[in-house]
């Protein structure tokens, strides 16, 4: 749950302030926001991307920011594996560490690249939970690295990290080795899956990658993966089997030649009348500004809003495709759905729906917003919620 309620109107900034806890001398008590010094600002910083405040106790403006920048923190600083961490500086004891950064008015905010603690990028738009995270997928995004756009492909091996997998994987058939480096099976493998992916390198919409598991922790946590090295088929990004013959190139290389032609004879014989009924066919239907409308305009629509460096994002994950499952064969008739925030294609979406932090879980009846959930992200507790909102609209009929 995020730390404070999320701010959905102006005033709402004003009505947070009692939360903000100060010590005799005024200054702001320590929250999910790390505490960085002069010694640790030059350690911690180049670790990661640091989205910094410059402060001084008795601004009031950096009292007004102090509630939006715990929430941001809290969204950010709990996950050990997020692309950004939310840090503070009490410029009244570390004024030397402020005057190395140029700081001369409060409160300033200064979003680092991971490996630098010099050259922050300073932010000068309106200090409210939307515009803050707006600044940090821009600032993310900046980077093609960084963004994962382009995965590592070495002769057809295509290798997976946590910020390039979903969308890799979200599109095509994907055979995939999960892994662990000090793994004896997984280094006599290595070889022979080199060899398998420059065999099917040419081969249309088919690819051979690898994650390790030592460096991708929250993939393999959402695969299930407990033992290495696991082979995955995958397809749309949904696991479809587990291959579990013996690993010689021969077998292997039959394996994909065999799921292959299957999921060929699928997509010949499936022809919906409508690519909307393509979509439906996934536990959770990836929306964007160009299908949102169609989507949810009929029946009732589940929707997570997210950003792929939210740590509360990436934990909700994997329930949330649980959901998306326990609800696809059932009679309620209930879609589920998720829209990535930081997406070009959805940035417009998510401003017009008022989305002010990540992640935020609407319900939408026939086009319509009718709720948001603030429950705990419990799969029970997901799916009684939403089917409440389904009975519900069967009584008003």
């Amino acid at each position: 749950m995020l730390l404070f309620p999320k701010i959905i109107k102006p005033f709402g900034v004003l009505a947070l302030l009692h939360f903000v806890k100060c010590d005799d001398s005024g200054s702001m008590g320590e929250g999910k926001s790390k505490v960085l010094t002069q010694n640790s600002f030059h350690v911690e910083v180049p670790k990661n991307n640091y989205f910094v405040m410059f402060y001084a106790p008795w601004c009031g403006h950096c009292k007004n920011l102090h509630p939006i920048w715990e929430e941001l923190a809290d969204m950010l600083n709990d996950s050990e594996d997020s692309r950004v961490t939310i840090g503070q500086v009490d410029c009244t004891v570390e004024k030397q560490l402020c005057a190395d950064q140029d700081i001369t008015g409060y409160p300033t905010l200064k979003f680092f690249k991971k490996g630098s603690d010099t050259d922050g990028n300073k932010f000068r738009g309106t200090r409210d939970l939307p515009t803050l995270t707006n600044f940090i997928n821009e600032q993310i995004s900046e980077s093609p690295k960084e963004a994962g756009e382009k995965p590592s492909i070495n002769e057809g091996l295509v290798e997976l990290t946590e910020d390039t997998f979903e969308k890799y994987v979200s599109i095509g058939s994907h055979f995939v080795k999960f892994y662990a480096p000090w793994c004896g099976h997984c280094q006599s493998l290595a070889p022979v899956w080199q060899e398998l992916a420059e065999h099917f390198k040419t081969v249309e919409d088919v690819s051979i990658a690898k994650v390790d598991c030592t460096q991708h922790r929250s993939i393999c946590q959402t695969f299930d993966i407990k033992s290495y090295p696991t082979l995955l088929w995958i397809e749309s990004g949904k696991k479809l089997d587990k291959f579990q013959g013996s690993r010689s190139l021969e077998t292997l290389t039959v394996y994909v030649t065999k799921m292959k032609g299957e999921q060929n004879k699928k997509t010949e014989a499936s022809e919906p009348d409508s690519a909307n009924e393509i979509v439906k066919q996934e536990p959770v239907i990836a929306l964007t500004s160009e299908n949102f409308n169609d989507v949810t305009k009929s029946g009732i629509v589940f929707v997570k809003f997210f950003a792929p460096w939210c740590g509360h994002c990436k934990r909700l994950a994997p329930t949330w495709e649980e959901l998306g499952t326990k609800l696809l064969d059932n009679k309620h008739g209930i879609v589920i759905g998720k829209v990535d925030c930081t997406q070009k294609l959805s940035e417009d979406l998510c401003n017009q729906e008022g989305v002010d932090g990540f992640p935020s879980l609407y319900v939408y009846k026939n086009g319509v917003r009718i709720s948001e959930y603030n429950g705990s992200r419990d799969l029970e507790e997901l799916y009684q919620f939403i089917i409440k909102h389904k009975a519900e609209s069967h009584d008003e009929l």
